[in-house]
């Protein structure tokens, strides 16, 4: 796609996104238009990288391209995705796990996952999970336009009754034809041996290209592919995460006062935070209030101290960042804070802010604040109340450049925030765990309750769906043996009868 857009000429590339709706509305719309949202026409007809992203796939071929846009976007109208939300998907597969977004690949994408052991074939339940996937597809475009995703269907496991390649297929097909460029690539994990006649199958009806974007990998391999931090403890990973719905909040939030209003330096209309560098929860969040410590002075600034380069420390283009990878808490008084320790390398003032995944869990101070060229500074992060650290706890420290002109203020950070590009923006991702001696200081109530809390109810879902699997392949084990005893009980009377005649005649019929 990308060699087939080099050989065009800009100009040339919006005769075609010209030529393409003008064909379109000619060709499709006017004879069934009742076969589209009007709300898709108008997007198609605004939005120049939509168009891009079906001539790029069509390879620019017009009348591939015209039958795309009309096929993505029947699609889109005979599920309603403009419309679709939580209300619009059954809610046990909401509760199943088998699909949710959570981590990230090595290249930064977003990871898709489908549990395949936990899909039960049924042809009945067929068109709501294919509801179900285009409801997770279609929230995380909302959140996360232009932001490509990497599936991984995990195949460990698998029975023959979570074998469905028909189910499969049209996840494929969701991402090449009904979400073009939406996909980074898709990693078929463990598949079974069970499922190799079926995918020869399936692969012959498939594009080469789309066949590129298949990996197939194994436990040892699909590392190479995703860190251990993001991958199962079942993968070889390090990632305790347990779906539960609603999801965990996988997106960083913003700020709030003890006021429930946002930061002072911040509004709402800051897009950028929320759409264009942030990952977003797929599901409806209800607001929470977040505690942060004492901000800085009214003016927002502050003398920082020149501090020393840490050791372990994230070496940025724009900040040195300690600890490098992960702030460790602890029960003590003196454990319940981490500091992160700032280093502006640049000869610019460069501004900064803080985001979390579990905002009403910790208090940062400064949470959002600026630093001189060559100066740097302390980010102090505490747990609020009796809270504990989880894993997937996660904070985001971004970065930018301001012009030496600039003081720093909070007017000055909320304007400059509001329009700072995305690229010049460094971020950085900190995990937080728990003190490996945290185990020996818990009470057995209070360790009790946070496994409890860990738990959640995934297991009680994914038990139940395992269940439901057992139970289809031991269905599916009646059948075989029932016809088999059919079988038999013929061949028994039939030799029987044999018998009987040999008996009688004293001749063995010919």
């Amino acid at each position: 796609m990308a060699e087939a857009r080099s050989t065009l000429l800009e100009q040339d590339i919006q005769k075609k996104r010209e030529e393409t709706r003008k064909r379109f509305v000619i060709e499709y719309a006017q004879d069934s238009s009742d076969s589209y949202d009007a709300r898709d026409m108008d997007r198609l007809w605004k939005d120049d990288v939509l168009v891009d992203s079906y001539l790029e796939c069509s390879h620019f071929v017009m009348e591939n391209t015209l039958k795309m846009i009309s096929d993505s976007l029947q699609w889109r109208k005979e599920f309603k995705l403009n419309d679709i939300n939580e209300s619009s998907v059954q809610k046990g597969l909401l509760d199943s796990g088998m699909i949710y977004l959570h981590g990230y690949d090595k290249e930064g994408n977003k990871l898709f996952w489908f549990r395949v052991r936990l899909h039960v074939k049924d042809l009945k339940m067929l068109t709501e999970k294919k509801r179900y996937v285009a409801f997770w597809l279609e929230s995380h475009v909302r959140r996360e336009p232009g932001t490509p995703l990497t599936v991984i269907f995990d195949m460990s496991e698998v029975g023959l009754g979570s074998i469905d390649m028909e189910f499969i297929k049209y996840i494929i097909n969701c991402f090449h034809v009904y979400y073009p460029k939406l996909l980074a690539k898709m990693l078929m994990y463990e598949m079974p041996w069970i499922m190799n006649a079926a995918w020869k199958m399936v692969k012959a009806m498939l594009s080469q290209e789309v066949v590129d974007t298949l990996v197939f990998v194994s436990k040892s391999e699909i590392q190479d592919h995703v860190e251990r931090e993001h991958l199962l403890p079942s993968m070889g990973g390090t990632d305790p995460f347990k779906f539960s719905y609603p999801p965990f909040p996988d997106d960083f939030q913003n700020p709030i006062s003890e006021t429930g209003q946002e930061d002072d330096a911040e509004t709402g209309e800051d897009d950028l935070e929320t759409k264009d560098t942030l990952e977003q929860n797929p599901l409806a969040l209800k607001p929470r209030k977040v505690c942060f410590a004492e901000d800085w002075d009214k003016d927002c600034t502050s003398t920082w101290k020149a501090s020393r380069r840490p050791s372990d420390a994230f070496k940025g283009t724009l900040l040195h960042i300690s600890p490098a990878e992960e702030l460790r808490f602890g029960l003590g008084d003196g454990e319940k804070r981490c500091l992160i320790s700032l280093s502006n390398v640049t000869r610019n003032r460069v501004a900064f802010k803080v985001r979390t995944t579990a905002p009403e869990k910790y208090r940062v101070k400064p949470s959002n604040s600026s630093c001189g060229p060559g100066t740097g500074g302390t980010i102090t992060v505490s747990l609020y109340g009796g809270s504990l650290c989880c894993p997937q706890d996660r904070f985001l420290i971004m970065a930018a450049e301001m012009d030496l002109s600039s003081d720093g203020g909070c007017a000055d950070l909320a304007q400059f925030w509001k329009g700072v590009p995305k690229p010049k923006i460094m971020m950085h991702r900190l995990r937080c765990r728990m003190r490996e001696n945290l185990n020996l200081a818990l009470s057995p109530v209070t360790d009790r309750s946070y496994r409890m809390e860990s738990i959640g109810r995934q297991d009680v879902h994914a038990t139940l769906f395992q269940l439901m699997a057992s139970s289809s392949r031991l269905e599916e084990n009646m059948d075989r043996c029932l016809r088999w005893q059919k079988v038999l009980t013929v061949l028994v009377t039939v030799l029987t009868a044999l018998s009987f005649s040999t008996i009688y005649t004293g001749e063995w019929p010919l």
